[in-house]
């Protein structure tokens, strides 16, 4: 059974990676991309776990040899989604999550046209602003630039299937687990893994 993928994007500051990590924790069989950055680590991340930390002669050979399915210029960092792993996840029956903005959601749409995809937005911009000042990272001026990004982001949030607003964390990673969960309800999906064999003693009874 081929695996579902599932687009995820959201305006930094909106939680979107902490319900990602909430809904590995609580359904089995998915998992997230890991994508390639030329971003430095920062402390208490791992390699592997959190990106694949590479420099940019590496992740410019990586270009050259298209072996992203797609990769953006964020905040003077490259990023990218491989192209391999997402192929061999998905031909093994896993389902799986890719964090990206709405540039590369729209390139992964055309690539695969059975993606689903969500957006999640922060209750407001005046707690959006709040969360990025809490977090301690940046300084004013970045927080600026992250907060006209987001604006942008949120602009292209018509353009997804799923709309979560990540006011109570609870109730938002229970939507997107719901999310997960109906796509696997699907016929298509239910038939491809053969849940629907009873169906054919089933109709010899008389009962369908």
């Amino acid at each position: 059974m081929t695996g579902q993928l599932f687009i995820i994007s959201a305006p930094s500051g909106a939680g979107k990676t902490s319900l990602v990590h909430a809904l590995l924790a609580s359904l089995p069989g998915i998992g997230v991309s890991v994508s390639h950055t030329t971003r430095a680590m920062r402390p208490g991340e791992v390699q592997g776990r959190d990106y694949h930390f590479v420099d940019m002669d590496t992740f410019t050979g990586m270009i050259e040899r298209e072996e992203f399915l797609e990769q953006a210029l964020v905040f003077g960092n490259r990023y990218g989604t491989s192209r391999g792993a997402v192929s061999a996840a998905l031909a093994a029956g896993q389902d799986l999550v890719l964090e990206i903005d709405w540039q590369g959601a729209r390139r992964i749409r055309d690539l695969y046209p059975t993606a689903i995809s969500i957006f999640i937005l922060p209750p407001s911009i005046e707690e959006l602003r709040r969360r990025l000042e809490h977090r301690g990272e940046d300084g004013a001026d970045t927080i600026a630039r992250r907060m006209q990004a987001a604006a942008n982001e949120m602009s292209h949030y018509r353009e997804y299937q799923y709309l979560i607003v990540n006011d109570d964390f609870e109730r938002a990673r229970e939507d997107l687990a719901a999310i997960v969960r109906a796509a696997r309800l699907t016929m298509a999906r239910q038939q491809e893994a053969g849940a629907a064999a009873a169906l054919g003693p089933m109709a010899s009874a008389g009962v369908v």
